[in-house]
């Protein structure tokens, strides 16, 4: 690495989402600006590493591709570590070591590093790979804006934006019809999407994964606003949202009581107990992966960029086994064994929070 041409791998792994291309763009542009570079786009994440399935990336690759969605390298799901650590029998079964054959492709590639652009899951398995000897940076992306370490993930300001505007799309039909819409958004474990768009859309009611929501409190805020002449509201849900009661449930017994209740996702419980409560017809949008889609917000773009040449930088000053973040508004690394195995969840008394509670959002706790 010391000398010749420094050889750079990119993946991308995980779902996809606005931003990947204007990252792999900034990472690339930067790093060949810097001097000899060789830039190698590992195809399809992880799996394209064990498969050994690659490709240089040049300049006809990366022009024009700031402003495309999803990502010119393709992304899986694949955990590379989850047949060693004996979770999945069937690789184990036909012999197939994951990391092994990471290994072995990361240097028959010729790889002096590896730029990993990814979330939380992806971002815990670069960290393991770093520990089997891997020089990796990593690349914050989620539209969930959920990844430990960074006060913001490119793709979220994306997600906020479509998000947010299919919510101004049902205030009318709400109105319309005198409904109650509830939309549910992405976000398993954090609630950073439902907040930021229900607070822009004027969501009447917000549920996200940190606050456990009472129906009774629910019901008792759309009556409320009925008795003032508000015949509408606008629920949004976060998909991980959850009742008080659940909430007091270990997490097996929670996934049982899930399993067992007739309702697709939870947009559809709570809209059926609002119902239930109220009399008031309710609707029901699960916004789905439109909210990953199209093409990144000008500030994604931005943002992307920023981490892409931020990485550049690292690698050319040796700074691995860390991920570029965004920190006091500025450009900064974290190290990945901090972010690994963590979800950077909305705190309690967080201002968005005590904004929602000022305007009179019901967050289903009162």
């Amino acid at each position: 690495m010391e000398s010749g041409t420094l050889s750079i791998g990119i993946l991308t792994s995980g779902g996809d989402c606005p931003g990947l291309n204007a990252a792999i763009r900034g990472v690339a542009k930067a790093a060949l600006g810097m001097g000899k570079a060789r830039i190698v786009g590992i195809e399809n994440g992880y799996r394209g590493l064990i498969e050994g399935r690659a490709r240089v990336l040049g300049s006809a690759e990366l022009s024009g591709i700031l402003t495309r969605g999803g990502t010119i390298l393709g992304a899986s799901r694949e955990k590379p570590f989850e047949s060693r650590d004996g979770d999945t029998l069937s690789d184990a079964a036909f012999g197939l070591d994951k990391v092994g054959l990471i290994k072995e492709n990361y240097r028959r590639l010729g790889l002096d590093c590896l730029v990993v652009l990814g979330g939380n899951g992806t971002q815990t398995t670069a960290a393991r790979l770093e520990e089997e000897g891997l020089r990796i940076v990593g690349l914050p992306k989620t539209i969930d804006n959920d990844i430990f370490g960074t006060e913001l993930s490119f793709g979220f300001h994306s997600a906020v934006a479509v998000a947010t505007e299919a919510i101004d799309r049902l205030h009318s039909t709400a109105s319309s019809h005198n409904r109650v819409m509830v939309i549910e958004l992405m976000g398993h474990k954090a609630g950073w999407l439902s907040l930021f768009a229900g607070i822009a859309g004027g969501g009447d009611v917000i549920l996200i994964p940190e606050i456990p929501y009472e129906p009774a409190a629910i019901a008792a805020h759309i009556r409320r606003r009925a008795a003032e002449g508000k015949s509408f509201s606008i629920v949004v849900v976060a998909e991980g949202a959850l009742s008080a009661d659940e909430a007091r449930l270990d997490k097996k017994e929670r996934k049982r009581l899930r399993s067992a209740m007739p309702f697709p996702s939870i947009g559809y419980r709570v809209a059926s107990e609002i119902e239930a409560a109220t009399g008031a017809e309710s609707r029901v949008t699960v916004l789905g992966y439109l909210q990953r889609g199209g093409v990144p917000s000008p500030y994604d773009r931005l943002l992307a960029t920023q981490f892409g040449a931020a990485a550049a930088d690292m690698i050319a000053r040796r700074e691995f086994g860390r991920m570029v973040a965004l920190r006091g508004g500025a450009m900064s690394s974290v190290p990945l064994a901090e972010v690994s195995g963590k979800t950077r969840r909305v705190p309690e008394g967080h201002e968005l929070l005590r904004t929602a509670r000022a305007v009179g959002t019901c967050l289903g706790d009162a």
